[in-house]
């Protein structure tokens, strides 16, 4: 496919996404001659900004402040021009409880915050409605519908939720915007990355794997269970239904609505970045989980039913819209008795590594695709100096992971999550 570099070892990356382009850049960093292949014309991944006039994300995207990746980005000169929320539209936050507006959460969902452990082998409604009752916790499990995309948080591991829940209800908030989209992160990115030396090539879709040096698959997991020809790389993730629409500006929208009756999410991204539609009209997104019985209509129904409840006449107002249903594409779910150390390992052995949002690595959406990368990037780029450093022995190719995170990159090292009962690395 290439020849290698003399003198410098030779690393490919498979994906053009956040993930894969924090392989290829850390890897650069490391001395390392870095090939990065991109299927599409464009890069970016689940992180491509739609082109004009409207500029949706794949869905509501926000960069938590709280995790390894801001930085790491920071340190880089990558994160910003940075949208930040008015503090006036921060104040347009209501909750969509028994079917009407609120300014202010449930008590119990702030008393379940508290909580700094939560067990692995439990569900979340049932460990929550044992500590502060049932109104309590289906109204924590909704809310946390924002970060996980799930139909039924409630039903997922205890510790998963309680981490996204903490993150999410945090204050200051930790959710923070690319001006302009993710693209333009993922631009600055691949910026960054070829003046690094790394050479990029799109619309290159690989459908064997190089023998010239260790392998980096930045892929979505099915393409990456094709690639590998391993059936073992599955995991569960989320189906939501998304619904943007453009509407057309009218004083004093709400910036956004969580779902407490269901779990569900609008978000009018307007309120912070002017850029993402026309001069007059507002962006908003939508998500909403759906059940593996429902389909595309319920999904929209209840979407429907935050825009209703919030944004007056807004079908009147409506001048563009769109729907999808995503499939697997919002990240991995944790079900009870599993963490993120029992998903698909990121050392797959024979130098080939696996980087992606539903693999072993911690931390709350893309901070498991970054956290993903600089492991693969760190054994990767050991393999190639094992006559300086140890040799690197996995556990094992089917799941969990091979080398220890380091503490200050996880949430679980302040005491937030944990997890006794997990398989250690």
């Amino acid at each position: 496919m290439r020849q290698a570099t003399t003198g410098r070892p030779t690393i490919t990356v498979i994906g053009g996404g956040f993930a894969g382009l924090t392989a290829a850049i850390s890897c650069a960093e490391g001395g390392a001659s870095v090939t990065l292949y991109e299927a599409h014309r464009s890069l970016g991944g689940r992180a491509r900004t739609a082109d004009g006039p409207y500029r949706t994300n794949e869905g509501p995207h926000a960069l938590y402040n709280g995790g390894p990746h801001w930085t790491w980005l920071e340190q880089r000169g990558l994160l910003k021009p940075l949208a930040p929320l008015p503090p006036l539209q921060a104040t347009r936050f209501r909750f969509h409880r028994d079917g009407v507006l609120r300014r202010v959460p449930p008590a119990g969902l702030l008393k379940l915050r508290r909580y700094k452990n939560a067990p692995v082998d439990q569900d979340f409604f049932s460990w929550a409605a044992s500590q502060e009752g049932e109104a309590a916790a289906r109204a924590a499990a909704h809310y946390v519908g924002v970060a996980t995309f799930h139909h039924d948080p409630g039903m997922l591991a205890a510790a998963f939720v309680q981490e996204r829940l903490r993150r999410t209800i945090s204050f200051p908030p930790e959710a923070h915007y690319i001006r302009g989209g993710w693209c333009e992160l993922i631009a600055r990115m691949a910026e960054h990355a070829r003046q690094l030396g790394v050479r990029i090539e799109t619309g290159a879709r690989v459908d064997a794997l190089p023998e010239d040096g260790p392998v980096i698959v930045a892929t979505h997991l099915e393409s990456a269970r094709a690639l590998l020809k391993d059936d073992r790389l599955t995991w569960d993730s989320a189906r939501t239904m998304l619904l943007d629409v453009a509407l057309r500006s009218r004083r004093g929208d709400l910036f956004a609505i969580s779902g407490i009756d269901f779990p569900g999410w609008v978000e009018r991204f307007t309120a912070q970045d002017r850029s993402l539609a026309p001069h007059g009209e507002e962006l908003l997104q939508c998500q909403v989980g759906i059940g593996p019985d429902e389909n595309r209509t319920d999904g929209i129904a209840r979407a429907e039913r935050l825009l209703d409840a919030g944004f007056p006449q807004w079908r009147e107002r409506l001048t563009w819209r769109r729907e999808a249903l995503s499939l697997g594409r919002t990240g991995a779910v944790d079900l009870p008795g599993t963490t993120w150390r029992d998903r698909p390992a990121v050392e797959r052995g024979d130098g080939v590594y696996l980087v992606g949002d539903q693999v072993a690595a911690p931390g709350v959406l893309s901070e498991v695709s970054f956290s993903s990368a600089l492991e693969a990037s760190t054994l990767a780029l050991r393999s190639t100096r094992a006559d300086r450093a140890a040799p690197y022995v996995p556990t094992g190719t089917g799941t969990g992971t091979g080398t220890k995170f380091s503490t200050s990159d996880t949430t679980e090292a302040d005491g937030t999550v944990t997890t006794p009962h997990s398989r250690a690395s």
